[in-house]
């Protein structure tokens, strides 16, 4: 983790809201390539390869800034306001 990012105060202990998928892909009916975990609030939304790209769209709207990889043996971390890895 970069500590020089100040979004990082923002990380909670989440648990996923939908881990299923991409929440507003479940209620679309849309598809999604891959999911990612918002650090704040547990929301799962979809990847920017995804078409309606619902993590970056939580991210700016709501304004929680970090998310988690949500697949399967991936735990990076990425901050959409700064574009880069935390």
């Amino acid at each position: 983790m970069t500590v020089s990012d100040p979004h990082v105060v923002m990380i909670r202990s989440v648990v996923p809201q939908t881990p299923e998928g991409c929440a507003d892909c479940l209620r679309l009916g849309t598809p999604w390539v891959h999911l990612r975990l918002c650090l704040t609030c547990g929301h799962v939304g979809c990847c920017d390869s995804s078409p309606m790209r619902h993590a970056r769209a939580h991210a700016h709207t709501v304004g929680h800034p970090i998310v988690q990889s949500f697949e399967p043996g991936e735990s990076w971390r990425w901050c959409y306001v700064d574009e880069t890895m935390v």
